[in-house]
């Protein structure tokens, strides 16, 4: 828990949301209505208490007319190249929902600290659990998955894909999908978002 603590605080996700919502002269219940999410999950995100989904942060960046990286940057940084060295990725941990279920994926920056920048990209580890519509997202972009290892199901719109090490995938996320563990080992990938608008 202290570990969550410190990585949570060190990346202010909450603390960005509910400084955007501020400046925006938002309730949470404005935010609601803009993102369709409910206001006790929002309290919850804002608070720090949930760390939110991919899909679920880009629909808040979405309503804030904000890129999804305004999340991943630290305060003042400028810096042009950033060097992430392996087991040092800015890990969001998984945190159970107000309905106790945990989302299918644990994601790490890959990009912390870089600011203006057009891709968003992490490594990405998938928890293993039965297939359902709800698993399915979308959103305006593109996205880029090199599966590392593991094997993954991907639901593309009507299609159904297996992956497995060293496949890649690239496609138009505006198309519903999602992903679903498949085998005993757990999945990992690198994952490269690209958001349009902001």
């Amino acid at each position: 828990m202290d570990n969550f603590r410190e990585e949570v605080k060190e990346l202010q996700i909450g603390f960005k949301i509910r400084r955007l919502r501020q400046e925006r002269r938002m309730t949470l219940q404005d935010l609601a209505e803009a993102t369709g999410l409910s206001k006790p999950l929002l309290s919850q995100i804002e608070n720090e208490q949930v760390i939110p989904p991919l899909s679920t942060l880009l629909r808040i960046a979405k309503a804030f007319k904000v890129q999804l990286q305004t999340f991943f940057q630290e305060e003042g940084s400028s810096e042009k190249c950033i060097l992430v060295r392996a087991g040092e990725s800015r890990r969001l941990h998984r945190r159970p929902n107000l309905e106790g279920a945990l989302p299918p994926y644990t994601y790490h920056s890959l990009a912390y600290g870089k600011k203006n920048r057009n891709l968003e990209p992490f490594l990405v580890e998938f928890e293993a659990r039965e297939w359902s519509e709800e698993l399915q997202v979308s959103h305006e972009g593109e996205e880029f998955l090199f599966l590392l290892e593991g094997e993954l199901e991907l639901h593309y719109g009507e299609k159904v894909m297996v992956m497995g090490p060293g496949d890649s995938v690239y496609y138009d996320s505006s198309e519903p999908h999602g992903y679903v563990a498949k085998g005993k080992v757990r999945p990992r990938a690198v994952a490269v978002l690209y958001s349009r608008g902001g």
